[in-house]
């Protein structure tokens, strides 16, 4: 069991709780990792993995965290209660969630770059709630750190989001998050955290612990545990919880008796077994299932919720429907639509910012989610798990407003070499994209804010990416709602569209190549209506893929030429929701990724993108 404290310990300022939160890429898990080292939670001879925060495969391989967590250290006797949240927009909900939790954050700034679009959200969201925050100048050992001027910009960013005097004076830690040292002043001279730890237990304020002892337990996160089942994570704001106690859980439409069977706090990276757990203090509870996000647990005779987290609308939509291609079964085991759609509620129940509307197909449900990148994720989850689905183009949400058609609109912040300006002002502009603020920086980069629909930002990655031959960043957030801003040209090329059943052949794709890219390679099975291609035309364009060379016994002069023959694009989940258009789908089995024509049979489409001019 974890030691016993007294109420009394509490408010003799023993607890702190901060969250960490930053742009993506800006050093946070680093740091978590050696602030549990530097606090003594491993043992002098454990092998501890880099970023043992991110505990699932995917943050792992993709290098960014997806999923808030909880860890707890102890530093000259105060519990530092820590969370770790994502820095993309996509997983914002998990910012605002956990914010709830804390009393203070540590925002992280990368030394370079400076405030980014995701620092700007995680900011706003934490001065909103009114919490303290210790600024942190992280990475100030990169050769092209900058650390006074993003001070400065910094700065100028708690001015522009309307901080109070109070907030605007910041504490300011400069820190190698690498190396695992922090300084007060901008050194790069080896070292520890001390400065780090100092500055949480003088400047984060220790809870709040109300006279009203009625127990008050907001649960903002849902774990799961193989042998205890679902648990509820959150903070205890008022009162004492107690183990095998009956208590009221209050939802958004429903009160229910629940006994507490089992009590959790966190140290390091465990989950210790308590009897009690006092105000303040962040916790785990087992012993009922069914709640959601923003439940409270309170008083059985006397109950006071809390009120709900609120978390912003979702912008984006897609539909997910069960595989019903030739090759639906092959490499899946969960293929139905039942099946999905169990899994998308399961799903919607632990994420607050994923939202389910049916549709008049049987099989089909629409989800809402906040960008690509989170819907892209949630495809990768159930892929590893299984699962079987056919995911349609991306679309956003439209809402009517005093009659008119509106819909979410979003500041693009671009980085890029200065000879690309051209091609990107260019796209933009197609995309209904209007300037905001451009600069040159150093190395002769510009560094733009457009705001454009979202609508504008679907797909236009990957072309960015291109445009700029690697050398751009690209980043959004969500900058509200406004009026519809029209037809927006989202693909010029059709797509190269396999009119038969069967296994590529090189002799086939020899000659296709001058068609356009190829999505497949040789020796793969295709099947009517299989997109293989990219075609550098307008429409699209039915081939026989599969087509052989014809054997006969007499010799031709290009008998002997070698057939060169072109890489395929390699497809991902992300890439292929962008490719798409509105009458496609990608395919996603736990082996493979297709896009496919929403109707398979070639004499029942027609291959003239957008609507048919007409004849005079």
């Amino acid at each position: 069991m974890a030691p016993l404290f007294t109420q009394e310990s509490f408010m003799e300022n023993q607890m702190r709780n901060i969250a960490i939160i930053a742009h993506v890429d800006h050093g946070k898990t680093t740091l978590v990792d050696h602030m549990l080292k530097q606090a003594g939670t491993f043992r002098e001879n454990q092998d501890v993995a880099d970023r043992v925060m991110d505990s699932m495969d995917l943050e792992r391989e993709r290098g960014i965290t997806i999923l808030a967590k909880n860890t707890a250290v102890w530093y000259n006797d105060i519990k530092i209660n820590i969370v770790d949240t994502p820095g993309h927009a996509d997983f914002g909900a998990e910012v605002e969630r956990v914010l709830k939790m804390v009393d203070a954050t540590l925002l992280l700034v990368d030394a370079s770059e400076g405030p980014l679009p995701q620092t700007r959200f995680v900011l706003g969201k934490a001065l909103e709630a009114g919490l303290k925050i210790i600024v942190c100048i992280n990475k100030i050992d990169r050769p092209d750190a900058r650390a006074d001027e993003v001070l400065d910009e910094i700065f100028d960013l708690f001015i522009e989001l309307e901080a109070s005097d109070e907030q605007t004076d910041f504490p300011l830690i400069y820190a190698c998050a690498k190396e695992g040292y922090a300084h007060f002043d901008n050194l790069l001279e080896p070292g520890d955290l001390r400065p780090l730890f100092d500055t949480i237990i003088k400047e984060v304020p220790p809870p709040k612990v109300s006279n009203d002892a009625i127990p008050q337990f907001l649960i903002t996160q849902i774990g799961w545990d193989n042998y205890l089942g679902r648990l509820s994570i959150g903070r205890l704001f008022n009162g004492v919880l107690e183990r095998q106690k009956d208590m009221l859980l209050i939802g958004q439409d429903f009160e229910r008796r629940v006994k507490i069977s089992q009590l959790f706090t966190y140290e390091g990276l465990k989950r210790i077994e308590t009897n009690q757990v006092y105000a303040g203090d962040i916790a785990a509870i087992a012993g009922f299932d069914d709640l959601n996000i923003g439940d409270c647990l309170t008083d059985r005779e006397n109950p006071k919720p809390l009120p709900r987290v609120r978390i912003d609308e979702p912008t984006i939509s897609v539909v997910f429907q069960a595989n019903n291609g030739p090759f639906s079964g092959k490499d899946g085991k969960k293929v139905s639509g039942m099946q999905i759609r169990e899994r998308l509620e399961r799903e919607a129940r632990v994420n607050v910012s994923i939202k389910l509307e049916n549709t008049e197909q049987g099989d089909a449900i629409r989800v809402y989610g906040r960008g690509e990148l989170q819907i892209a994720i949630l495809i990768e989850q159930m892929r590893r798990e299984g699962y079987e689905v056919c995911v349609s183009k991306p679309e956003v949400r439209i809402k009517e407003i005093d009659g008119k058609e509106h819909e979410p609109y979003e500041l693009a912040t671009m980085d890029f070499p200065e000879e690309f300006m051209g091609v990107i002002s260019e796209k933009i502009n197609l995309r209904k994209g209007s300037l905001v603020d451009m600069k040159l920086t150093t190395g002769n980069r510009y560094r733009t804010v457009y705001r454009i629909p979202a609508r504008g930002i679907i797909g236009f990655r990957g072309e960015f990416l291109n445009d700029t031959r690697g050398q751009g960043i690209l980043n959004t957030l969500f900058d509200g709602w406004d009026e519809f801003a029209g037809h927006i040209t989202f693909r010029l090329n059709g797509s190269l569209v396999a009119d038969r059943r069967g296994k590529t052949s090189a002799y086939a794709m020899f000659s296709l190549q001058q068609r356009g890219k190829m999505f497949v390679g040789v020796g793969e099975d295709v099947y009517e209506g299989m997109i293989v291609g990219i075609s550098k035309r307008n429409n699209d364009l039915n081939v026989n893929i599969c087509k052989a060379k014809q054997l006969t016994n007499i010799r031709s002069a290009g008998a002997d030429t070698k057939l060169i023959i072109s890489p395929p694009v390699q497809l991902t989940i992300e890439k292929a929701l962008e490719f798409i258009g509105d009458d496609e789908l990608v395919e996603v089995t736990p082996n493979s990724i297709r896009l496919r024509k929403k109707i398979l049979a070639a004499n029942m489409r027609s291959v003239v993108r957008g609507p048919k001019k007409k004849k005079r």
